[in-house]
């Protein structure tokens, strides 16, 4: 596939005007530019994609079973694509092939998956509660209700996981299979992939005969573009993976207009407890699980755990060697972008600066050639310095995590409770015995969490209905929702509620005799008939 480096609108390269110079695609691992230049979206392009989304939502979400075969045919184009994908991925974010064939895997399995979601129908919520003329002393009328799309919806590809929270990853997926036509601002580390990726959606919504506008795909360097996205009147909400800082300021300008529903994923240092039993029992096991998830993908998961507290004793301290050791053969490995890169050399630097604070392992000058290489870092303090400096617990987003010594078990649940945000996952190593005795403990983790897990690790997040990935500001911008899961489907989503209506104008799915089979709450009982 020949990258032509422009906007898509309408199914195809647009035709309209872009803004500025351009930019290109950089491979981290060498530093060579890649080709073709990409065009920033113009204000013009912004309002026309808007303008076609906003007139393909009615059709778009009355057909369930059109949406979900556009579900699959994606998943289907993306699978044609080939290794064509995973080397241009592979050369934009440093990942090895491995990993991108496995996030393509997810990709695809999760549009699938909401194929699924769409025929089984139970997401649309339908109620019905019949009408009661004769009852005093007023009659009831026929109310019945279900959930309808919100309408168009921006979303913000990642740079961490190129597929699987990309152009064609949950967000996109959740709300297409909501009914929600789409506008997607593609990331700039990886322009590319987001390019041949697009243009598969494009080929499968061509093939499903849906409107055009179901998707749009914008390029943009610099601010402008995310900003012109967030602001368009005609955007019903908006779906974030990134850093806090532009988490945050992309929600703040969708507060300066007319409020709509913004969903960010953003900062979480994932806390980690390792109870005395636990370390003194299986220390060497836990730290070898430990260090392959704060290495995994070089760090640069959303569910690094980047903060681990533990009693400080003995075992502790045996504890830290072994982790230590491991982190320090770990090999250096390359970031996915410059601007990542520094951000975690200067994270680094942040926390050699604090006083209490020791380094364990070699140091970042030991980096290879590559001009994004990170080297694995470990950092120990004690309970009274991880109180006193707030920046303790920001996230370093890399392969580093803190290990946090505290007077005791009880130690550790005062700082859980007093001195943590909130986070994506929190986690708790223990004995059977300790399990026992940790209902306080995890009654902390779970106020400042959306995901507790005992003895594992946080960094793999299973795609299925039960997955909650989220979590309290800053985690999160709205706790109550997730990105990953069959759950993701509701945030783009609205209930509409019909009084009185004859049959011939409700929708299928709330008609009497059920004739899309779905499951309905009716007059108070759930069933199929």
């Amino acid at each position: 596939m020949e990258l032509h480096g422009l906007n898509m609108l309408g199914g195809g390269p647009s035709p309209l005007p872009t803004e500025g110079d351009g930019f290109r695609a950089l491979n981290p691992a060498t530093g060579e530019t890649l080709e073709p230049v990409f065009h920033d979206a113009s204000p013009r392009e912004i309002d026309e994609a808007f303008t076609l989304a906003d007139a393909a939502t009615d059709h778009l979400g009355t057909d369930r079973e059109r949406r979900a075969g556009l579900l699959e045919r994606i998943a289907d184009a993306l699978e044609g694509l080939g290794d064509a994908l995973v080397e241009r991925a592979t050369q934009e974010t440093g990942l090895p092939a491995g990993r991108i064939n496995m996030e393509r895997g997810r990709t695809c399995g999760q549009l699938r998956l909401f194929a699924k979601v769409l025929r089984e129908g139970s997401y649309l919520e339908a109620r019905i509660d019949h009408a009661q003329p004769d009852r005093e002393p007023i009659p009831k009328p026929d109310i019945r209700q279900m959930h309808v799309p919100l309408g168009p919806v921006a979303v913000f590809g990642a740079s961490n996981f190129p597929l699987a929270f990309s152009v064609a990853g949950g967000d996109t997926a959740s709300a297409l299979a909501a009914g929600c036509p789409v506008v997607v601002k593609a990331h700039p580390a990886h322009p590319g992939t987001c390019e041949m990726v697009g243009r598969a959606i494009a080929d499968a919504i061509a093939a499903c005969d849906l409107p055009a506008g179901t998707f749009s795909l914008m390029h943009g360097a610099g601010h402008g573009v995310g900003t012109g996205l967030v602001r368009h009147p005609k955007t019903c909400a908006v779906a974030f993976t990134g850093s806090f800082a532009g988490g945050n300021a992309l929600l703040q300008e969708s507060q300066k207009r007319s409020p709509i529903p913004f969903y960010a994923e953003m900062s979480s240092v994932n806390p980690v407890v390792v109870l005395p039993g636990a370390a003194a029992e299986r220390g060497d096991a836990i730290a070898a699980g430990l260090q392959q998830a704060v290495c995994l993908g070089v760090g640069q998961f959303c569910t690094n755990p980047g903060v681990v507290f533990a009693v400080d004793d003995d075992a502790t301290t045996a504890f830290v060697e072994k982790l230590g050791a491991l982190l320090g053969e770990a090999p250096n490995a390359t970031m996915l972008h410059a601007g990542i890169h520094a951000s975690y050399v200067t994270g680094q630097q942040r926390l050699r600066a604090i006083e209490g604070v020791g380094h364990v392992g070699r140091d970042a000058d030991d980096a290879g050639p590559g001009n994004a290489d990170a080297t694995p870092a470990l950092f120990t303090c004690d309970a009274d310095t991880f109180k006193e400096h707030p920046e303790l617990r920001d996230e370093v987003f890399g392969p580093s995590t803190l290990i946090v010594r505290c007077a005791s078990v009880t130690e550790i649940e005062q700082v859980v409770g007093s001195f943590l945000d909130g986070q994506l996952t929190a986690t708790v190593h223990g004995t059977n015995d300790e399990l026992d005795d940790a209902a306080a403990l995890v009654g902390l983790l779970r106020d400042v969490s959306g995901r507790v897990i005992v003895n594992g690790f946080p960094t793999g997040v299973e795609v299925c209905p039960s997955m909650h990935h989220g979590g309290p500001f800053p985690a999160t911008s709205d706790s109550r929702t997730t990105s990953v899961g069959t759950a993701a489907i509701r945030r783009f989503l609205r209930p509409i509620c019909y009084q009185g209506f004859p049959q011939t104008l409700l929708p299928d799915e709330l008609k009497d005799g059920n004739p899309c089979e779905v499951l309905r709450l009716v007059d108070g009982e759930w069933s199929r008939e």
